[in-house]
């Protein structure tokens, strides 16, 4: 069960004006569902992407790489759930650019503007036959208005959709920003599985556009974990249409520190819905490490904390044995760590400080903050002025259940 997870209502969800979304049942792993999508981006919208370091970058990913490099501009996005196309040599390149070709001929554009996308399970062939057979009956149902069933249509074993939606004014004029993503397991995006597709009417000069998408996966699909494993396929997404007429050409530009603060607030937003809707998750954690040398320095010990089975598992069970959360700042490679001084907290009790249990702690209390479905966990290093904040989520029966039956 997701926690804490809201979905909007369809009727508060914008449509982005330049970008039409198709959707049908290609039957790539199962009947009956849909599995296909289709974006048709306007012409001259910038599009740019961060991908996975998965060394066993999957086929599309590959393919996406070498088409948002060639310098024509991208009018088209195909996502497939079911399969990876991963681990899937030659092959899968060849069944990914199949993809493309058949979606271009539809849609009267070429190959190299079309990206693809493919989420599922790795080292079986993708049935691109199916999926070229369905593009018909997705290009057919192109409309602005379709993110909704979109958001449903890239799941895979996340159990709610992820989508966010929301209005700003720049300068005088209003700019939509709408986004989905999906992942649930298999999350620790290294970007720069997970896939996000994140869309604003506003115009954005493409090279500045591909500097804010790894800024902004930096500061949110790249601030979550799941269980530590950085898939084949990690995919994040960024469109700007340019139709609402605002056009941000740099960083000096007086626009764009509001347009950065949206787009990342909203890509925070679809990252941490991951989180919350984990395989299995009953609790959402936030570790913010604080007093650091330097971000590295943060990052490395959150991360410490945040994928830790043992200190997962003990927020699954409720139980403050908290000494597994000092035991995992310990071992995070930070080696003149003075123990003496840092201090950690769970929520706003104060459990260790100079290098010991707080005097005042008392179990009762951390108890208490770990049966919520929230909880803070906040570390000071007492080293410098970095602080940096990681997304996570418990370890429960159902994660095991769920990843054990996967193919089945």
């Amino acid at each position: 069960m997701a926690v804490n997870l809201t979905i909007p209502p369809q009727s508060d969800i914008l449509p982005i004006s330049g970008v039409q979304i198709g959707i049908a049942e290609a039957g790539v792993r199962k009947a009956g569902r849909k599995d296909l999508t289709v974006f048709r981006l306007a012409a001259g919208s910038s599009v740019a992407g961060v991908f996975t370091r998965n060394r066993f970058r999957a086929a599309p990913v590959q393919v996406c790489e070498a088409h948002l490099a060639g310098g024509l501009d991208i009018e088209a996005l195909v996502i497939n759930t079911g399969n990876a196309n991963a681990g899937t040599g030659e092959g899968g390149l060849k069944a990914a650019r199949d993809t493309c070709e058949a979606l271009a001929c539809e849609l009267g554009i070429k190959p190299q503007q079309v990206l693809p996308f493919s989420t599922g399970v790795i080292l079986e062939p993708l049935p691109v036959d199916r999926l070229v057979a369905a593009l018909p009956a997705a290009v057919a149902g192109l409309a602005e208005i379709n993110w909704f069933d979109a958001a449903h249509s890239i799941m895979t074993t996340d159990t709610q959709p992820k989508i966010v939606s929301r209005s700003i004014r720049l300068g005088d004029t209003p700019v939509a920003i709408t986004g989905i993503s999906k992942g649930a397991g298999m999350i620790r995006p290294n970007m720069a599985t997970m896939l996000g597709f994140l869309a604003t009417d506003a115009g954005i000069a493409p090279p500045l556009l591909k500097d804010m998408a790894r800024a902004i996966a930096d500061q949110s699909f790249n601030r979550i974990t799941v269980d530590g494993d950085t898939s084949t396929n990690d995919s994040f997404i960024i469109i700007a249409t340019g139709r609402s007429g605002v056009r941000v050409e740099s960083v000096a530009d007086p626009l764009y520190p509001q347009l950065f603060k949206a787009l990342t607030e909203a890509a925070r937003e679809l990252a941490q819905k991951i989180v919350r809707d984990a395989e299995g998750a009953t609790k959402f954690i936030t570790v913010q490490v604080e007093q650091a040398l330097d971000a590295e320095e943060a990052l490395k010990v959150a991360y410490s904390v945040a994928q830790s089975p043992l200190v997962k598992t003990a927020f699954f069970a409720s139980d403050p044995n908290l000494g597994r959360i000092l035991c995992a700042v310990g071992y995070a490679g930070i080696d003149d760590l003075d123990v003496s001084n840092t201090r950690l907290w769970l929520g706003d009790v104060l459990v260790a400080s100079q290098g010991e249990r707080h005097p005042a702690y008392r179990e009762e209390d951390g108890q208490r903050v770990m049966k919520e479905p929230e909880i803070l966990v906040r570390i000071a290093l007492g080293r410098g002025d970095a602080s940096e904040t990681v997304y996570t989520c418990d370890f429960s029966h159902e994660y095991v259940s769920i990843n054990a039956d996967y193919r089945s």
